[in-house]
C-alpha cells in the first residue's frame, strides 16, 4: 500500500500560510536532486539609484518562499526519458521560507542574518522495494520526508561607489558565513520486502537532496550590481559562490560548494511596477575550491530563462519570477571520475521551472 503521509500536506499548508501572513506574498524556486540550497543573495530583488534615498539608518525585513517539483532525470545533458515512461522517476517536492533581517547603518554598508525553514517530500521506487518488476511487482511508490530549519547565514555587503552621489550605476561586494544549524542527517522510514514478500521498515537518513543542511561551515562571496539606463530601464546582476571547506559530514555526504548568478533588465511600468527579463545559472561543482571532493554528491547545473514582475514603493518591494529551465547537465562527480574506463556517470532529477517570490519591508 502506498505510504502517503498526511502531515506533509499539513506542513506545506502551514508553511505557505506563514509566508503569506508575514509578507503577503510567495516565492518559489527549482533545483531537484542537485542540492543547491536557497541563498537570499541570489533571490530576485530591486536595485536602482532611487532606492538609496530611503536606505540609510533603516532596518529591512525580507522573506521569500520557493517551491519546485523535480522529476526529469539527466545523465550529463541527456534526459533519461524512459524513467518517466516507466514511472520509475524520483519526484521531489520542496517548499522553503527564508526569513531575513537587514540593518543599513549607512548608505554603503548593510548587515544581514537569514534563516530558512523547509518542508520536503521525496517519492521513489528504488529507495524502497526497488525499481524492477521482480523486486516491486506492483511498482509501488513510497515517500520520505524532512522538515525544519536550514543553515543560518550572516553577511555584510558594501557598495563600491558612494550612493550619496546618486550615480545611475553601482556594484556591491559581500562576504557571508553559513553556519550548520540545519539537520544534515534527518531520517525517515523506508519500506522493504523480505524473501517471503513481507513488508518491513528501516530507519535511515533521507536523500541528500532533501536534507535540511550540509553539516559544514561555509564562506560565501556575494555581489550585486545595477546600471540605470533611464527612469524606466535598469540592468541588474546578483550572485554568490559558497565555499564549503569540509569534505564530508558524518553520514558521508559531500559538503559541496555551490553557486548561482542572475542577470537581466527591469522595464519600468506605471505606479511602481516593472517587468523583469533575464537569465540565471545555479549549480554544484564536482570539485570544491578548498578541501577535498570525496563523499556522495550530485554535481551539475541548470541554466534558465527568468521572466518576472516587480513592485517597489518607499517602504515595500516585491518580486515574483518563474525561471524556466533551458539547459540541465548532471556532470560527473568525484566517484564517477575514479572509474578507469570512464563509463561511470550518475544521474539526477531536475525540475522544469522554478517559481520564486520575495518581498522586503523597510522600517
Amino acid at each position: 500500500m502506498q505510504n502517503i503521509k498526511s502531515n506533509s500536506v499539513c506542513n506545506a499548508i502551514i508553511l505557505i500560510g506563514l509566508s503569506i501572513f508575514i509578507i503577503g506574498n510567495t516565492n518559489l524556486q527549482a533545483q531537484g536532486c542537485i542540492a543547491v540550497r536557497h541563498m537570499s543573495c541570489a533571490a530576485p530583488g530591486t536595485s536602482n539609484a532611487d532606492l538609496f534615498k530611503q536606505n540609510q539608518g533603516h532596518w529591512q525585513f525580507t522573506s521569500s518562499y520557493r517551491y519546485f517539483k523535480s522529476f526529469r532525470h539527466f545523465v550529463g545533458d541527456v534526459e533519461q526519458e524512459q524513467r518517466v515512461a516507466e514511472h520509475t522517476q524520483v519526484i521531489n517536492h520542496q517548499h522553503a521560507v527564508d526569513l531575513g533581517l537587514i540593518y543599513s547603518p549607512s548608505l554603503r554598508w548593510s548587515f544581514g542574518v537569514y534563516l530558512p525553514y523547509q518542508v520536503n517530500d521525496r517519492s521513489s521506487l528504488y529507495e524502497h522495494y526497488g525499481n524492477s518488476i521482480t523486486s516491486n511487482p506492483d511498482q509501488l511508490r513510497f515517500h520520505s520526508q524532512s522538515s525544519g530549519i536550514g543553515d543560518l547565514r550572516i553577511n555584510a555587503s558594501y557598495w563600491l561607489i558612494n550612493p550619496g552621489k546618486f550615480k545611475p550605476y553601482n556594484i556591491s561586494l559581500g562576504l557571508g558565513v553559513k553556519l550548520p544549524t540545519g539537520d544534515y542527517k534527518a531520517t525517515d522510514q523506508f519500506y522493504k520486502l523480505d524473501k517471503e514478500k513481507v513488508q518491513y521498515t528501516i530507519t535511515k537518513p533521507v536523500d541528500q537532496s532533501i536534507q535540511l543542511g550540509d553539516g559544514g561551515v561555509g564562506v560565501s562571496l556575494e555581489s550585486q550590481a545595477f546600471y540605470q539606463f533611464s527612469n524606466r530601464l535598469t540592468a541588474y546582476f546578483n550572485g554568490f559562490y559558497l565555499s564549503n571547506p569540509r569534505e564530508t559530514n558524518s553520514i558521508n555526504f559531500s559538503v559541496a560548494d555551490q553557486y548561482a548568478a542572475r542577470m537581466g533588465v527591469n522595464v519600468g511600468m506605471a505606479k511602481g511596477f516593472s517587468l523583469m527579463g533575464g537569465g540565471r545559472i545555479e549549480g554544484i561543482p564536482s570539485s570544491d575550491l578548498i578541501g577535498g571532493d570525496k563523499g556522495f554528491r550530485r554535481p551539475g547545473y541548470i541554466i534558465s530563462a527568468e521572466p518576472g514582475l516587480a513592485y517597489m514603493n518607499s517602504a515595500f518591494s516585491f518580486v515574483a519570477s518563474v525561471p524556466v529551465a533551458l539547459y540541465r547537465n548532471r556532470t560527473k562527480s568525484y566517484s564517477d571520475k575514479q572509474d578507469p574506463a570512464g563509463l561511470k556517470h550518475g544521474d539526477a532529477a531536475f525540475a522544469d521551472y522554478l517559481i520564486s517570490i520575495s518581498a522586503a519591508y523597510r522600517f
